[in-house]
């Protein structure tokens, strides 16, 4: 991809699944990365991995002193962002009936209010520059109605209100777009449903399986790329032509 090369990338949820392919990605593209992560033990396997790979942050996006001091770190360091991959988030299927409300707080706090305050630290630094590019981490969920995931629809499509939003008011210079994939193997896709449920599920994807994380990790690298200038507000969908069946696929 053209214009990633050397620039300076922090990626939230970093540690596992679509953020460390993502890291993986930006890395092969000669960019300079961080990941922020909560998981203390995932990120120092990270490091181990990719010896290029920049000092990770552990802390918890919905932690706001956490995050300011997370910002403060990356300032010392690089004296700036160029892009920030706001993929942090969590997943607790429940029928609505029995959402906790723990669980709903939780599920809007790390999902909505995470992806916020990084994104505002970002787009501070950003603005200052002159120039950045901020991918919030969207779903296929955020855009059509899913049982048993009251509380991550209402996250999603709250990151997408805000991703829109977010566009408007730092154009021009600031690019900011939600990437809203479906099914994708990930850790927390397969601790949520069986092997029987993930068959079952492929069937109802017209390209019969679910993505690999290094294709969302793809998708974001085009998007902050200098190969996509002219797209921003957008929430773009990575779902293997699932929406295009509308009630079918459900």
């Amino acid at each position: 991809m053209k214009g990633l090369a050397k620039k300076r990338v922090l990626i939230t949820g970093g540690a596992n699944g679509i953020g460390a392919a993502t890291a993986s990605r930006f890395l092969d593209e000669g960019a300079r990365v961080k990941v922020l992560d909560r998981d203390a033990e995932g990120c120092a396997r990270l490091e181990q991995q990719f010896s290029s790979l920049a000092t990770s942050i552990v802390a918890d996006v919905t932690d706001v002193d956490a995050v300011a001091t997370a910002f403060e770190n990356i300032d010392a360091v690089w004296n700036g962002l160029d892009i920030l991959i706001n993929n942090a988030g969590i997943s607790l299927p429940h029928a609505f009936m029995e959402v906790r409300p723990e669980d709903w707080s939780r599920i809007l706090d790390v999902n909505l209010n995470g992806v916020f305050h990084v994104a505002q630290e970002a787009a501070r630094r950003m603005s200052t520059a002159g120039a950045g590019v901020i991918i919030n981490m969207g779903s296929t969920n955020a855009l059509i109605g899913m049982p048993r995931y009251a509380a991550y629809n209402v996250s999603k499509a709250g990151v997408v209100a805000l991703t829109r939003t977010m566009a408007l008011e730092l154009a021009p210079n600031i690019r900011v777009n939600a990437v809203c994939p479906g099914y994708v193997l990930t850790p927390m896709q397969q601790a949520e449903y069986t092997a029987e449920e993930m068959a079952g599920l492929n069937e109802k994807v017209p390209l019969g399986r679910h993505a690999a994380p290094e294709e969302v990790a793809a998708l974001f690298a085009f998007l902050a790329s200098d190969e996509a200038p002219f797209i921003s507000g957008q929430a773009i969908v990575i779902d293997g032509a699932e929406l295009a069946g509308g009630l079918a696929s459900r």
